[in-house]
Formats: C-alpha cells, sequence, structure tokens
C-alpha cells in the first residue's frame, strides 16, 4: 500500500569508464626498494631508467665519482630590506585611477635623444655618418652603440623632420 520512495546511489557507471592514466604521475615508482637502493648506487647498470629529479637542478657536480658542492649553484632568496619604506603593500580602491597614454618607443627616444640631435644639427658638431661629435653619457651606454647603426639613416629622416617644422615633404626635398 505504502511505497517508500528510496533514493540510491550508482557508482558503477562511474567506475566502469574509461580512466585517464596520464594525470597519474608515477615517477620513480617502478622496482623494489632494493633495485632502487642499486640504481642510486650505480645509475650507470640502468640507463633506461634514469632517476627522475622532477625539476630540481643539482647544487654541484660528480668528478671523479664524488659529489662537489658549487656554491654559486645554490639558490638563495634575496629579500629587500623595507626598513624606513613609507609604502604600503595594500593601494585602497577608493584610489583616483591613473589614467596615462602608452609609453612608445618614440616618446622615449624624443624624451632622451631628440633635443641632443637637434642641437648637435644646429651647431654642426655631427659626423658625415649622422653620429655626434661629442656623445654624451647615454649616446656612450654599450645597447645605445648597437643601436646607432638602426637609428642612423632614421636619425636623418627625424633631423630634417624636425627642422622643417615636421613637414615630410619639405623634409624629403632637404634630404634629396
Amino acid at each position: 500500500m505504502f511505497h517508500i520512495i528510496k533514493r540510491g546511489i550508482s557508482t558503477t557507471a562511474s567506475l566502469s569508464g574509461k580512466k585517464n592514466f596520464r594525470k597519474f604521475l608515477l615517477y620513480n615508482k617502478r622496482g623494489t626498494r632494493i633495485f632502487k637502493q642499486q640504481r642510486a648506487a650505480n645509475p650507470d647498470l640502468y640507463p633506461d631508467m634514469p632517476i627522475d629529479k622532477r625539476g630540481v637542478r643539482d647544487t654541484g657536480v660528480t668528478i671523479d665519482g664524488n659529489f662537489v658542492e658549487i656554491a654559486e649553484k645554490i639558490p638563495e632568496l634575496i629579500v629587500p630590506n623595507m626598513e624606513g619604506c613609507k609604502f604600503k603593500p595594500y593601494v585602497s580602491y577608493k584610489a583616483p585611477d591613473v589614467v596615462q597614454s602608452e609609453f612608445t618607443s618614440q616618446d622615449l627616444f624624443n624624451s632622451v635623444y631628440a633635443q641632443k640631435i637637434i642641437d648637435d644639427w644646429k651647431s654642426g658638431k655631427l659626423n658625415d655618418d649622422g653620429s655626434p661629435m661629442e656623445p654624451s653619457a647615454e649616446e656612450m651606454h654599450p645597447v645605445t652603440l648597437i643601436s646607432i647603426g638602426v637609428w642612423k639613416i632614421w636619425r636623418y629622416g627625424l633631423i630634417f623632420w624636425i627642422v622643417t617644422g615636421n613637414n615630410w615633404s619639405a623634409a624629403s626635398t632637404l634630404q634629396s
């Protein structure tokens, strides 16, 4: 007369399904404990089963069968001394938004080199290849010396463009 409603959980469908064995990381699990001890003592006996270090790098080298620790290979955490620092690690959501345009390589070039190039051009302190006769500290930086070759061709165009009042047509007539 009365039917009692029962809820059951069937686990057979999920247990009988396909298993993804790729997510089970089974590194260094193959073999008995004695085998692992032999392999650790002499890894050359089992070249097909190397000991997996799981991404951890050695802090030394093996020389004539002896492990030599190298101090430079030991990682160290360098934490700055924040004593006396007035900045706080938390920025409030009430702080006003700072809207700033993208600072491009052109803006960087204009802020560092453009005025010096214009002054050198007007005073005639440029060599025939466009390099300055009296380079500033920024122009003597190794990265700058490498990139000068890239800027040489572009530099003439920039100088003519600035000197002629930002007019490319006048710059192209002066350049030729």
